[in-house]
C-alpha cells in the first residue's frame, strides 16, 4: 500500500480546506439572499391579506367601487399614518416598514449594504449584507460613539424597556445582525437608520 508523504497530506489538506471555505461563502451568500426573499415575501403576504379582506363579499363589485371603497377605508392605514404619534399600536400588527442602505460608492452605487425593518412599530431588524467586508465590531470606539450613544443610549433615557441583541457572523466579533425590542416611536426608527448610514460611512472609511 502507497503511503502519502508528509508533503502530500499538507497539499490534500489545503486543498480541502479551500473547497470547505469555498462551499461555506456559498452557503452564507444563499442564506443572506433567502432571508431578503423572507422578508419580500412576508411583505406581499400582508398585501395579500389586506387585499383578501377587501374583495372579500365584493365579488362582483366595479373596479370602480373598490378603489372608492379602498380610498375611503378609515381602518387603512396611510403612509403619512406611520408618522403619527397617536395611533394606536395596535394598528400596526403586521406592518413592515423596510429601508435599504446602498454603498456610496460611486462604483458601485448599487451595492446593498445592510437592510433595516421595522415590524409592527415595535421591532427593528438590522442586517449587515457581507458582514465580514462590513466589519462592524460592537466594541470599536466607531460603533460605542455612534450607534451606542448616539442613538441606543438616547432611545433608552425615555424607553429603559429597549432591549438589544446581536448575532455574529461565523463565529467572530463581527456583527451580522442586530435586534432590537420595545421601540415606542417612528421617530427612534428614524433616529437608529441615521445612525447606521452614519456608522457605515465611517467603517467604509476607516
Amino acid at each position: 500500500m502507497k503511503t502519502m508523504k508528509p508533503t502530500d497530506k499538507e497539499q490534500e489538506t489545503e486543498k480541502l480546506t479551500h473547497i470547505l471555505t469555498q462551499l461555506q461563502n456559498i452557503y452564507y451568500k444563499k442564506k443572506e439572499h433567502l432571508e431578503e426573499l423572507e422578508l419580500e415575501i412576508a411583505e406581499l403576504h400582508t398585501a395579500i391579506n389586506n387585499l383578501s379582506s377587501l374583495i372579500s363579499g365584493k365579488s362582483f363589485a366595479s373596479a370602480d367601487e373598490l378603489y372608492l371603497d379602498l380610498k375611503s377605508n378609515k381602518n387603512q392605514i396611510s403612509d403619512n399614518d406611520y408618522f403619527k404619534e397617536d395611533l394606536p399600536v395596535e394598528k400596526f400588527k403586521g406592518t413592515s416598514i423596510k429601508r435599504k442602505i446602498f454603498s456610496s460608492d460611486k462604483h458601485n452605487e448599487e451595492d446593498l449594504i445592510c437592510v433595516l425593518n421595522l415590524i409592527d412599530l415595535k421591532r427593528v431588524e438590522i442586517k449587515f449584507v457581507d458582514p465580514e467586508k462590513r466589519g462592524i465590531i460592537e466594541t470599536s470606539e466607531d460603533f460605542i460613539k455612534i450607534f451606542l450613544k448616539g442613538a441606543l443610549i438616547k432611545i433608552k433615557e425615555s424607553n429603559p424597556n429597549l432591549s438589544v441583541n446581536y448575532n455574529f457572523f461565523k463565529n467572530t466579533d463581527k456583527i451580522e445582525k442586530i435586534y432590537l425590542s420595545n421601540l415606542t416611536s417612528i421617530k427612534d426608527y428614524d433616529l437608529i437608520t441615521e445612525k447606521v448610514r452614519e456608522l457605515l460611512a465611517c467603517e467604509k472609511t476607516s
